[in-house]
């Protein structure tokens, strides 16, 4: 994210103008934006003008409005676009105050967002948007024969960047050679989304994933090729292409991709590999001193009032509550949390890791010491 403008103070009213430049960063600003705050952009509308026959003619014109947002925030992830639906409050010819308008948010747009308070979380979140360390991270090829995903592991999201399917007959008697053909085919359509979609001047280092020899064998092929046609992106970065057994080439096996020790080496400072971690580690609790781990906003809350909680795991999504009240009570029970000497870790909903977080209410903790009692308190 580019920072054009900031003026804000800390729990109090201001405004920043930025730019998003990758699709990470509308997903920060899909979590920045709550009701009640104002965004103002430059539009394209349709309009209708006289003509010179007496008619009339749509041109399409530029507008800067600002809007008030309501509760239609949308973030469309494959076509990088956030919808943002609201009264406007811009005085315009076209767009009467009052009228609700949706304003496209996009990458390289730039727009201005206001709120009455930037409070803890919405600061901690625009700078970690800003931080011009933090970029994709992981490049997996998630595979089995016929079949593969091609995931961008980033700071705060997991993107699918392209979905290769083939029908593979099967190996044995006669139709072997058609086999051959057809697994032949399917490595060259992965190769060239590989080399489509896998930057290696972004990404730390690409894994290929599958059950059984699949990812060898496509191993094999993507280097043969390289060689052959000189790929140079793919000579050059040997290195960091790593094979992991997954058991499936569906997305939901990109957990054990993440678990694997020799990804977790490489991406162990990453927003995705602290999270892979930290969500093990309360599972581990939960199962070897359950008095020690809860989950649920009410457990955590009296665990907190007790000065219990270690570390505390919550999604992003509890943030983009619609009432106020709600996400206040949120960002103050982080607050509270550190003001105790405690750790806090904001899961990305659009993360592996933060998908099961929100399958257990989207809050968590790991306790300093025991609560058996709080088994006993209704969620």
């Amino acid at each position: 994210m580019r920072i054009v403008r900031k003026d804000l103070v800390r729990n109090g009213p201001g405004s920043v103008k930025m730019v998003p430049v990758d699709s990470d960063d509308l997903w920060y600003v899909y979590n920045l934006i709550a009701p009640g705050d104002s965004i103002m952009a430059v539009t394209i509308r349709k309009v209708l003008r006289e003509a010179a026959n007496g008619g009339r003619d749509a041109e399409r014109v530029k507008l800067k409005l600002e809007i008030i947002v309501e509760d239609g925030v949308d973030y469309d992830k494959e076509g990088s676009v956030l919808r943002v639906r609201g009264k406007n409050i811009l005085e315009n010819e076209h767009v009467k105050i009052g009228a609700f308008h949706t304003l496209e948010l996009e990458l390289q747009r730039p727009f201005v967002l206001r709120k009455d308070v930037w409070d803890s979380y919405a600061l901690e979140v625009l700078q970690q948007a800003s931080d011009p360390g933090a970029s994709a991270d992981l490049a997996v090829v998630l595979m089995q024969e016929g079949l593969a995903h091609i995931l961008l592991i980033g700071k705060s999201m997991t993107a699918t960047r392209s979905r290769i399917e083939t029908s593979i007959p099967r190996k044995h008697g006669p139709a072997i050679a058609g086999y051959e053909r057809a697994l032949n085919k399917f490595f060259e359509n992965v190769l060239q989304a590989f080399l489509r979609h896998i930057d290696f001047s972004v990404v730390r280092c690409a894994v290929i994933a599958s059950p059984g020899f699949t990812k060898d064998q496509f191993h094999r092929h993507l280097f043969l090729e390289a060689e052959r046609k000189q790929l140079r992106p793919i000579i050059e970065n040997k290195s960091r292409i790593i094979l992991v057994h997954a058991s499936s080439g569906y997305k939901h096996s990109l957990k054990e991709v993440l678990d694997a020790p020799n990804v977790m080496s490489v991406i162990k400072d990453t927003k995705a590999a602290q999270e892979v971690r930290i969500l093990k580690e309360f599972y581990d609790m939960l199962s070897n001193d359950s008095a020690r781990a809860c989950y649920g906003a009410k457990h955590v809350e009296v665990a907190n009032e007790r000065l219990a909680v270690q570390t505390l795991l919550i999604s992003d999504a509890l943030f983009r509550n619609a009432d106020i009240a709600t996400r206040k009570k949120f960002v103050n029970l982080v607050n509270s949390v550190k003001d105790s000497g405690g750790s806090v870790h904001v899961f990305s909903s659009m993360h592996v890791s933060g998908e099961q977080l929100t399958q257990i209410s989207g809050i968590a903790a790991i306790l300093r010491f025991p609560l058996p009692d709080l088994e006993d308190i209704e969620m």
